[in-house]
């Protein structure tokens, strides 16, 4: 299904109050009990991927993952945790039609929530 839908993303570092600038991410499609990776990208100055992660023809309907590596990301920025908690968040969603899907992730070294924006 090629056409005019896409995936973004945008990361907001919760704790320091800004964009997450230089996070790792990974796209995978879940297929049943596996997952095929995808694309690996990392978020710029604005807590976003300068291109969309599915975008034209790589644009399809199925259920999709992207995992944010934070833990890695607030240790890159020295911030010192006696007990580490988050390491690599999993945001799991459907893509069911041809429009804009936006997955933001808002995080801090402890709590995390995401949307579908716009």
């Amino acid at each position: 299904m090629a056409g005019s839908g896409r995936l973004t993303t945008h990361v907001l570092d919760t704790m320091h109050g800004k964009p997450a600038r230089g996070m790792r991410l990974d796209l995978l499609y879940v297929h049943g009990d596996h997952n095929h990776h995808i694309a690996e990208s990392f978020t710029n100055a604005d807590g976003r991927v300068d291109q969309p992660l599915l975008e034209g023809e790589q644009f399809d309907k199925g259920v999709f993952e992207i995992q944010f590596h934070v833990g890695q990301y607030f240790e890159r920025l020295g911030v010192a945790l006696e007990t580490p908690f988050l390491d690599v968040v999993p945001i799991r969603f459907s893509i069911s039609d041809e429009s804009h899907y936006h997955v933001p992730l808002l995080v801090s070294p402890f709590a995390y929530s995401t949307y579908r924006g716009s």
